[in-house]
């Protein structure tokens, strides 16, 4: 017989799990990364040679089991040999956009103002919005990305509503009972409760994939479990 058990940590046990997996992620420098955990929400401070560095720091703590919440204060540091001008890294980011062919000339706005890019425009698909930003985080120079781009309607709040709901029972990586979908709008809110960051993640990104969503409100709680026989 399979039991569901509550995974319980202390602070300190946390933060020890949490340095080790920061440790064990080989683009993350550790030793530039301080670790702080009260109640189970982890806080991170410190330094980054990159945004994908910054981004992967935080990935690495959503993988480790008892996280209740994560507070990303690492700043990005760029090296000099990083360093590039606003003009040099707004032409480089509207290439790589243009070069993703699935997204029309002239949809996606660029902007750059001290190495951070913020994108506007309108697309037809969540995927297209995420890709356009996932696109320029490696991009030599850029601290970080805000995007604004917004997402076309196609379909009412209903159609959205069974749409999430019938991709949630086909997913074997969530159980669709515990999550509630509301929709208001384009705008979807999940409730529930999850077992792990992952499954979090997944809920979101299901939520996402539905066309014509603007917008999803992701109150998930995450209730750490492991099965044991």
């Amino acid at each position: 017989m399979t039991t569901l058990l509550s995974i319980q940590k202390t602070d300190t046990d946390l933060k020890t799990d949490v340095l080790a997996e920061l440790k064990y992620e080989p683009s993350v420098k550790v030793t530039d990364i301080g670790v702080l955990v009260k109640d189970g929400t982890v806080t991170l401070n410190g330094y980054a040679t990159s945004s994908n560095e910054k981004w992967q720091a935080v990935q690495a703590t959503r993988r480790v089991a008892g996280v209740k919440a994560i507070a990303d204060n690492i700043i990005v540091n760029l090296p000099s040999s990083s360093l590039h001008t606003d003009g040099d890294i707004a032409t480089a980011a509207a290439h790589h956009i243009d070069w993703f062919t699935s997204i029309p000339r002239g949809t996606i706005k660029v902007t750059v103002s001290d190495a951070w890019v913020t994108l506007e425009g309108e697309v037809e698909w969540q995927y297209l919005k995420t890709s356009a930003e996932n696109y320029l985080y490696n991009l030599l120079g850029v601290k970080g990305v805000s995007n604004l781009i917004t997402v076309k309607s196609r379909l009412k709040a209903t159609d959205i509503n069974n749409d999430i709901r019938s991709a949630f029972k086909r997913n074997a990586l969530l159980d669709a009972n515990k999550i509630r979908v509301e929709t208001s709008g384009n705008k979807v809110t999940l409730h529930g409760k999850v077992r792990n960051y992952a499954e979090l993640d997944e809920a979101e990104r299901v939520a996402w994939g539905a066309p014509g969503v603007h917008s999803v409100d992701n109150q998930l709680k995450v209730e750490w479990c492991r099965y044991e026989s």
